[in-house]
């Protein structure tokens, strides 16, 4: 099992305590599973449909993968939600290409599959653990040897934190084949949507001199902002003949709703704060009083942040402590004192400081046997004979291990949750003089540890922190609750919400185009059951009181309307269509005066009435050119760059920010090589992009239903 060992001696907190995060944690609660009986589909791609389990499945497996290869052990709801989304969006892109890679006889076999592996360099494997120990890059021998010696493996007669471990690794390089495979099968298909974009080499040498000319003009503008809207007024007329022209573009692939809800966060009125403020002061004096035992006062006082006995940076004490520590002398106490940025109230005692290496080089043996005598009496062993002379590098070879040092840092622990064997371990590490050698009993190995170097000394606390939040009752909460309940009982309809919620007291929000791909409402957690309730209600109608977010919202919602797939209303994009009516119109005016006036030199247009001028320097076709006297990106600029003659004055052209003319004074190329090659190798990075928005269309003609919000 020599490869398991190397594997995992690059990680020594990983295999002894799996539970110390050597990355943040993220905090979260953790994964709610659906209920057995929830049994109907949550989405169906070309008539194809997907269980509720079998997408929770794919959800488990995605998130084990996040899980081991970040190091934490839960997400919050957010990541969760996001991690949902993606499964769900891999899982629509596979089988949009599947579908369309059978009928174009595209397959990924082995062989290529096994050639990816070889080569070792798509940015899948470069994010294993698989790894060369002398190069860092992936290694497709370390693979391989990880197999074998894993197909051998008996789980079961393994500490159970190593068949996790590795179990979790053998199914994390799984997904990682998986993957392989679905993202090959998506590159030719894109590959060969891209290729059939690129026309021929004339193309080539185009997008060259398109990058290569370029060209100095002089422009000429009446800027629209010169011409008033009441000038120009857009009748219904106008706005109806715009929407049938650009029709296309307002085009909705689901349904979605428009609602106005009502949102009431629940805080803390005076007498909960006095009555926290009171219970500070009895906790100040503990703190004073006290001489011992930090961890177990702290934890008795609720505070949000643990006591922990090592001594930490500054990095992850909370700000407001971080930003008083110097002013408190070691032993003393200060507080409490009211902190807004978190609404927390606060005492801490400085307990100690010292000067202390922040970087420490270790090297270690783990000693594991059948049972915990049999460990003790062989790590005995192997601690004798090394504190007897042997040498450390060479035991630890007897035993499978390279006993290679491991420097570690405070980066590396602060902030997990350390307790038991991680607090004795990390205790260790951090107290051990160089070259001294320690024997350590955990509960489920013997460690060997001896402390090889040290460097970078750093300013360390130990601070025990009472920072509790400022929260309501339940009396406050009770009170808003049946306050909230009164007004939703006389106001159940729409039009009551809107007519009362201010007279009330209380504010009216509005959400507009609400997908039921969306994970809740306004932001505010759990709130899924009151989106479920806004899918399946009529316009006019009002929800019942939900209790939501962190326990302190409550949430009231009315559906004001229903805007079905397929072209959106004329109503819900006049605004849109009013400012491209008005822009055209006033496009017209200018052009009329610009014509009645004669205008037929630069000199001329140049001196018309609310006219400006600009020069616009090194124009390429291959980039929209930025016009500052209009303060508006003009493509069309460039464009005549192109073709434009020299001294050639050209003729009004409507712009994003006015009329202007243009003449151009100055050309040159730029003194580049065309490489064929090159070139064409640019385009089809090009096309590759715009490959992707093929995608779409397939998603459109795949008729994707997605419910997933019905049961996640």
């Amino acid at each position: 099992m020599a490869t398991l060992q190397k594997i995992r001696s690059k990680g020594p907190l990983l295999v002894i305590a799996v539970g110390v995060a050597l990355f943040a944690f993220i905090a979260g609660d953790a994964w709610q599973v659906i209920q057995p009986h929830q049994s109907q589909d949550v989405g169906e791609i070309n008539g194809e449909t997907l269980s509720a389990q079998d997408y929770q499945t794919l959800v488990e497996e995605y998130m084990e993968v996040i899980k081991f290869s970040s190091g934490v052990n839960a997400l919050n709801d957010a990541q969760s939600d996001q991690l949902k989304d993606e499964v769900w969006q891999t899982y629509v892109n596979n089988k949009l290409i599947e579908n369309e890679a059978e009928k174009l006889g595209l397959t990924v076999p082995n062989e290529e599959v096994q050639a990816i592996i070889d080569a070792g360099v798509h940015p899948l494997l470069q994010q294993t653990p698989f790894r060369n120990p002398n190069t860092g890059a992936f290694d497709k021998d370390v693979l391989k040897q990880f197999l074998v010696e894993y197909s051998k493996m008996n789980l079961a007669q393994l500490p159970s934190q190593y068949a996790e471990y590795y179990g979790s690794m053998y199914n994390y390089w799984r997904f990682v084949e998986k993957t392989l495979i679905q993202s090959r099968l998506q590159e030719k298909y894109m590959a060969l949507i891209s290729n059939s974009l690129m026309s021929n080499p004339v193309e080539a040498e185009q997008a060259f001199a398109a990058k290569n000319n370029q060209s100095n003009l002089l422009l000429a503008a009446v800027p629209y902002t010169a011409v008033a809207d009441s000038l120009v007024p857009v009748t219904e007329a106008d706005l109806r003949a715009a929407y049938d022209g650009k029709k296309e573009q307002y085009r909705q692939y689901v349904e979605t709703r428009n609602i106005k809800y009502i949102d009431v966060q629940v805080t803390a009125s005076q007498e909960d704060r006095d009555a926290l403020q009171q219970e500070m002061e009895e906790y100040t004096a503990q703190l004073a009083n006290a001489t011992g035992d930090y961890t177990t006062l702290v934890r008795s006082t609720g505070s949000t942040v643990p006591y922990v006995d090592l001594f930490y940076t500054t990095r992850t004490l909370p700000a407001d402590v971080v930003a008083r520590l110097d002013s408190v002398g070691v032993g003393d106490v200060f507080g409490p004192y009211y902190y807004a940025t978190d609404n927390t109230l606060n005492s801490f005692k400085k307990l100690a400081k010292a000067s202390m290496a922040d970087s420490i080089e270790f090297r270690q043996i783990q000693v594991v046997e059948t049972d915990a005598e049999k460990t003790k009496l062989l790590a005995d062993s192997i601690f004798n004979a090394i504190k007897g002379g042997a040498d450390f590098a060479e035991v630890a070879q007897k035993y499978g291990q390279t006993g290679e040092p491991t420097w570690i840092s405070s980066a590396n622990y602060e902030g997990a949750q350390i307790d038991g064997d991680n607090m004795k371990y990390i205790g260790a590490i951090t107290t051990l003089g160089k070259g001294e050698l320690v024997n350590l009993n955990l509960s489920q190995a013997n460690v060997i540890m001896q402390v090889t170097d040290k460097k970078a000394v750093k300013d360390k606390y130990k601070v025990a922190i009472v920072k509790r939040t400022v929260d309501f009752s339940k009396e406050t909460y009770s009170k808003a609750y049946n306050e909230f309940s009164a007004f939703i009982a006389t106001n159940n309809t729409l039009e009551k919400m809107v007519a009362n919620a201010e007279d009330a007291g209380y504010r009216l929000l509005d959400r507009n185009d609400l997908t039921s791909a969306e994970h809740g409402i306004g932001g505010i957690r759990d709130t899924k059951d009151a989106l479920r309730w806004v899918f399946d209600a009529k316009p006019g109608e009002v929800s019942s009181l939900y209790e939501c977010g962190e326990s302190d919202h409550l949430l009231m919602v009315g559906l004001e309307s229903i805007v079905p797939e397929g072209y959106r209303p004329l109503t819900l994009v006049q605004d849109q269509l009013r400012f491209e009516v008005l822009r055209d119109k006033k496009a017209e005016k200018i052009m009329a005066d610009m014509k009645a006036a004669g205008a037929a030199s630069f000199d001329q247009y140049k001196n018309l009435a609310n006219a400006v001028e600009d020069s616009v320097k090194l124009v390429t076709f291959g980039a929209a050119a930025y016009v500052p006297a209009l303060r508006s990106s003009e493509p069309l600029v460039s464009a005549y760059a192109s073709v434009g003659e020299m001294n050639q004055l050209s003729t009004p052209i409507k712009g994003n920010g006015g009329v202007f003319v243009l003449q151009t004074y100055a050309q040159e190329k730029l003194d580049n090589t065309y490489n064929q090659e090159d070139e064409e190798a640019a385009l089809v990075g090009l096309y590759s992009r715009m490959a992707s928005q093929f995608l779409n269309d397939l998603y459109l003609k795949a008729d994707v239903k997605d419910t997933r919000y019905l049961f996640f």
